[in-house]
């Protein structure tokens, strides 16, 4: 009795400590981009990156969906093996997509400001989410009059 309770403890434990490790995603590629410009106060060259950046992930992302649309058409399911196999390979293409998502966060991350970047911090802390650790941008510097 005692070694199941332990159990149901660690395994709750696990999953508590999965959770709060999860990624502060922005999710750039999201329908609803005009909340991270208005959170972040992106300055126009930036919302004009956030959407170059935004358009060759959705490419990225076409091809992926592609690639699994054609693995489920054509990958036989009779079995319990076949369907382990098939998702196995759809894990691994799924993880593919969660990367690109991340890369394509992680590079507007860096066209963020201190302050900006800061904001991020401040975001993901009361989230309980882990951050991105990347280097902003300084401040431009002004020139002396």
């Amino acid at each position: 009795m005692k070694k199941l309770i332990l159990t149901l403890f660690l395994v709750c434990l696990s999953v508590w400590v999965r959770a709060q490790n999860t990624e502060c995603m922005l999710g750039i590629g999201g329908k609803d981009t005009e909340t991270i410009i208005q959170v972040f106060q992106l300055n126009e060259e930036q919302v004009q990156k956030m959407e170059d950046l935004r358009a060759e992930l959705s490419l990225q992302n076409k091809a992926y969906q592609e690639e699994i649309r054609i693995l489920f058409d054509s990958h036989p399911q009779s079995t319990t093996e076949e369907l382990e196999a098939l998702a196995t390979k759809y894990k691994a293409l799924k993880d593919r997509v969660l990367e690109n998502a991340r890369e394509y966060d992680i590079r507007l991350l860096q066209l963020f400001n201190p302050r900006q970047y800061d904001r991020y911090l401040e975001l993901c802390a009361s989230a309980q989410r882990v951050p991105y650790q990347v280097v902003p941008r300084p401040f431009p510097k002004k020139d002396p009059e």
